[in-house]
């Protein structure tokens, strides 16, 4: 038997989704990075130094954008970057001890945050949602071209 999602039922999806993260944005402390600093703080704590290219691709933005970003943490001393040693003409990007801090202290404070809204959850709520997460890690992966 195969089902398939309707339209309807992927944008209630994604509302859901949208809803879960600004209410955990709306509920948190006053931030100092924006959401695509994070993100591209986060790519690099998990996969390591990596090239503007790559940045872009795990972060789900346009190159410029990547590159923006990499500059604005960069003069925050998140990061800083090398040339490339198999290409002179690029550079890796790579997360310095603040940024690795940074990121860390982010990471516990939205654990923190999301362990308090599913404490409000029954235990086979909790479950059921947790059972969903490496789905929606795969579903936020990027698309393989």
């Amino acid at each position: 038997m195969t089902t398939s999602v309707t339209n309807q039922e992927a944008l209630q999806l994604v509302v859901a989704v949208h809803r879960l993260v600004r209410s955990l944005r709306q509920t948190a402390s006053v931030r100092r990075l924006q959401p695509t600093q994070m993100l591209v703080l986060s790519e690099l704590a998990m996969h390591g130094p990596m090239r503007i290219g790559e940045i872009a691709v795990r972060a789900l933005c346009s190159q410029p954008t990547a590159t923006t970003v990499v500059t604005g943490l960069e003069a925050a001393g998140f990061v800083h970057r090398e040339p490339d040693p198999a290409d002179g003409r690029a550079t890796i990007v790579e997360l310095t001890g603040s940024g690795r801090e940074t990121i860390i202290s982010m990471a516990h404070g939205e654990a923190e945050l999301l362990s308090d809204r599913l404490a409000q959850l029954t235990p086979s709520e909790q479950e059921l949602l947790l059972a969903a997460t490496p789905l929606l890690r795969r579903l936020g992966e990027p698309a393989q071209q």
